[in-house]
């Protein structure tokens, strides 16, 4: 069995956890457990980056520099703001 510790945080933040790993049917703990596997840290989202690189200029096959890939446009963000904006009009609640 692994190592336990304890963490504080608020008594409402404690109680929302609670409530949730209560609707799921797991213990506090496991959810926090779950929830904390689920963020990636930075380093991991630096290797995802990289990896995403190396595989896009293998398909390409001409070699793009990571500056020219921080330069290009977001998008996959373009996509879900423009997706948004036409729930939004369709709604009635342009913005």
């Amino acid at each position: 069995m692994a190592e336990t510790t304890t963490i504080q945080v608020s008594r409402q933040a404690r109680d929302r956890l609670a409530k949730i790993a209560k609707e799921r049917g797991v213990p506090l703990g496991q959810l926090v457990e779950q929830l904390a596997s689920e963020q990636p840290t930075a380093d991991e989202i630096a290797e995802r980056v990289a990896s995403d690189r190396r595989v896009v200029r293998e398909v390409i096959g001409i070699d793009i520099s990571d500056e020219e890939f921080d330069r290009a446009p977001d998008v996959l963000g373009n996509i879900y703001r423009m997706a948004a904006e036409k729930v939004r009009t369709a709604r009635g609640t342009a913005a």
